[in-house]
């Protein structure tokens, strides 16, 4: 990897690197596509994910991959002033993302929690992996009778000797069918307290013992999918953390979920200071004609005070993180922040858009992407954990108000199972 003026953090090396930045965006990597930013992407071919593997590679051997990992993990070790240029200088262009919404899980969420959890052997070689665009993972967490009481996971792993031989079912992984691995919960111990009990595998997805299934959505695309593991056999060198502290894990990986991710990737940051007003919802309004309407306005100067707010309690949250003056479950606010307003905006754009918003003429992107949204508008309410979850985080872990009552708290998970299948049954008990 190149140098690219990385051994000063000096102002004047600051403007050395943006300027040399500058120079290698525009030589190598293309403009980006205006785009609606619609989750109904169709399949990612086998050739575009390769190419998009290659690209990665070229962008990495620059220096502009793993800016803020340590260099003993394949990174830069550079500091988020570095990574800050990096988003700004890169918003116009097309950085490689390898599967689509599997590179921002690898790379935002996967990625950090390794580099917290994992041993000294696993970072040194998977993260170097991973920072090339060798290996894409994505989180196997939720499992059909599991789903927002994640820690109620059914899928087992059972120890034999120096392996892990894992059978279950997951659900809900975005971007599996473009992935290498994942990153599983399994339950490896039955007698202690569901929370107490899981812990944390590396299992290859392309295995004869891993069926892997797309599932069709709402929006027309198939982003989410299904895991059958059947008696997958792994080593416990993929064992990721501590036995039985896959909890701890969980709630390290759920924290760079819910604050829009960990890694370095590329993604774009949001703009500083003044901002346009609300545009996608002024361009629908005035191909309608309707800026004038006064139902309107207010609409979109909504639209443009909360993303506003979302915008500035994003940074709010994620700088004190940055510098370690908050709870990492601080990530809650800004979660809950965009499962309220997300439903809010697109149902203002679709009242915007009127009958575009239904059905629309070949090639009006404005209505295509009014209608996607209004589709997709619930994600962020339920995915990474609904807003109901996040209030009782914020509640219980943050403001330290009293914890809801729970029966099965200290009870063996096998003690719950039973219970569970007992329930109501006549000269049982039901608590």
């Amino acid at each position: 990897m190149s140098d690219n003026n990385t051994t000063s953090n000096g102002t004047d090396d600051l403007v050395a690197y943006r300027e040399t930045m500058r120079e290698w965006l525009a030589a190598n990597l293309p403009r980006r596509e205006a785009s609606s930013a619609l989750r109904a992407e169709g399949d990612i071919s086998p050739e575009r994910l390769a190419a998009d593997r290659a690209m990665q590679r070229k962008v990495y051997d620059a220096g502009y991959i793993g800016i803020l990992i340590p260099k003993e993990y394949g990174g830069r070790g550079l500091t988020p002033a570095h990574q800050q240029i990096w988003s700004e200088e890169s918003r116009g262009y097309a950085v490689p993302m390898p599967g689509g919404i599997a590179s921002g899980v690898t790379m935002g969420i996967v990625a950090p929690t390794l580099l917290t959890h994992g041993g000294e052997e696993q970072k040194r070689d998977w993260i170097p992996k991973i920072l090339r665009g060798e290996e894409l993972w994505v989180q196997l967490l939720s499992e059909p009778g599991a789903g927002s009481d994640l820690a109620g996971v059914l899928t087992r792993a059972t120890r034999d000797g120096d392996t892990w031989v894992i059978t279950g079912t997951k659900v809900w992984s975005s971007g599996a069918m473009a992935a290498d691995f994942g990153i599983c919960l399994a339950r490896t111990d039955w007698d202690l307290p569901k929370h107490r009990g899981l812990t944390w595998f590396k299992v290859p997805l392309n295995h004869e013992r891993v069926e892997v299934r797309p599932i069709k959505e709402i929006n027309g695309s198939a982003e989410f999918c299904e895991e059958f593991l059947d008696e997958l056999v792994v080593g416990d060198d993929m064992r990721i953390g501590d036995l039985n502290d896959g909890w701890t894990v969980a709630n390290t990986m759920l924290a760079f979920e819910r604050g829009g991710g960990g890694g370095d990737h590329g993604a774009p940051s949001a703009p500083k200071g003044r901002r346009r007003l609300a545009p996608d919802l002024v361009e629908l309004a005035q191909q309608r004609g309707i800026t004038g309407e006064g139902r309107i306005r207010q609409l979109i100067a909504q639209a443009h005070i909360d993303d506003y707010m979302q915008e500035q309690l994003t940074r709010r949250v994620m700088t004190a993180k940055r510098k370690k003056l908050t709870n990492p479950t601080a990530a809650s606010y800004i979660k809950l922040a965009r499962g309220v307003l997300e439903p809010l905006r697109v149902e203002a754009a679709t009242e915007i858009a009127g009958t575009r918003g239904i059905a629309w003429h070949a090639g009006d992107e404005a209505g295509h992407t009014a209608a996607t949204n209004y589709l997709n508008g619930r994600i962020y309410s339920i995915a990474g954990g609904s807003n109901q979850i996040q209030r009782n985080i914020i509640s219980e872990r943050l403001l330290g108000l009293p914890r809801e009552p729970g029966f099965d708290t200290d009870k063996s998970f096998r003690e719950v199972l039973d219970a569970a299948k007992n329930w109501g049954v006549k000269g049982q008990p039901k608590t």
